[in-house]
């Protein structure tokens, strides 16, 4: 059976006719991924910019330049050696954070815009370590930082390009500067252990000082109470017994009264009261064995009137009779004591 030519030429074609028809289809239509866009050139030309999505371009004649990332970028560059105000030699490694701004400029205006940001970062931290010492450079990071991010910014502005901030990740000084240091760190931390130490024991002997002031003032308040209460009792012992002694010289200036009272009433003159009174006291000092009793020569004058007296009174002559012996035995006791 003959072989129709036409129709196995056809029969190939047709495939390859399909393939080459979808390859076409599917370089005109290209998927943009977030945060990303395409350079597209036509025919060598700049053409476009494809952001993230679907999008399209001519088959053959549109080309893909570059897929740049919009995304904030991380360039950790190598340690670079600097020198210092004080021709000191150091090395420093910092971190650029920056982000594409323009991806026109990014693509066409620098061929390497990665290297291009290293060099340019280490020449710019040259510079400025180059205006500091070595103490500066170790404690003015942020100004370090904060110059070299302006500087940079500016310069990487042109390149499509924002630099948002700079670290110095590390400085590393030469070995025998790091060792000083370190003795000074040392030095320093030894220096405040001792004024911690002192502080706690100037702490520690002023609050002991506080407990003694404290415990003398409450002694000194405990014995001022207690001599209050000493003489609040000695005072209360003082006015019982001076009331005491007015109530017995109230007392006594009663009976002295009541006596009065009674003589007058009894109807005996003061001098023949006296004269009672008088009796009645040699016999109390007759009877003590310590004293020494007189009795004068005109007293038998007194002991014989007795009677008479006491009956012109209305006294009773027992009542006198007792008066007279007991001035009789009185003046017998004082002789018997002189024999």
């Amino acid at each position: 059976m003959p072989v129709d030519v036409g129709s196995v030429i056809g029969l190939t074609l047709i495939p390859l006719l399909v393939i080459f028809i979808l390859a076409i289809v599917g370089s005109a239509v290209k998927v943009v991924r977030q945060s990303t866009q395409m350079v597209v050139e036509r025919l060598g030309r700049f053409h476009k910019v494809m952001d993230s999505g679907l999008n399209f371009m001519v088959p053959f004649i549109d080309r893909v330049r570059a897929v740049v990332d919009l995304r904030e970028q991380v360039a950790d560059f190598p340690p670079q050696p600097v020198i210092t105000k004080d021709y000191v030699t150091m090395q420093i490694d910092t971190v650029v954070y920056f982000q594409v701004t323009d991806v026109v400029s990014f693509v066409y205006e620098i061929s390497n815009p990665y290297s291009a940001i290293e060099n340019l970062t280490a020449t710019t931290l040259r510079n400025i370590i180059g205006e500091l010492d070595l103490d500066e450079t170790l404690t003015s990071r942020d100004i370090v930082n904060t110059k070299l991010r302006a500087i940079l910014d500016e310069a990487t502005d042109i390149w499509g390009i924002k630099v948002n901030r700079v670290e110095l990740k590390n400085i590393m000084p030469p070995r025998d500067i790091q060792d000083a240091m370190e003795k000074q760190m040392r030095a320093e931390r030894e220096r405040r252990e001792a004024i911690l130490r002192a502080e706690g024991e100037k702490a520690a002997e002023i609050l002991t000082a506080e407990g003694r002031k404290q415990a003398i003032i409450l002694d000194a308040e405990a014995q001022r109470e207690k001599e209050i209460l000493a003489a609040e009792a000695e005072k209360q012992v003082r006015i019982l017994e001076a009331e005491g002694q007015a109530e017995a010289i109230v007392r006594v200036q009663q009976a002295t009264a009541e006596g009065r009272r009674l003589v007058q009433s009894a109807g005996l003159t003061p001098e023949l009261y006296v004269m009672l009174q008088g009796i009645d006291a040699m016999k109390g000092l007759g009877q003590s064995p310590s004293s020494k009793l007189v009795i004068p020569t005109d007293a038998s004058k007194l002991l014989g009137a007795l009677p008479a007296m006491a009956e012109s009174l209305g006294l009773k002559a027992e009542e006198a009779g007792n008066k007279q012996s007991q001035l009789e035995e009185i003046k017998e006791e004082q002789a018997g004591q002189e024999s």
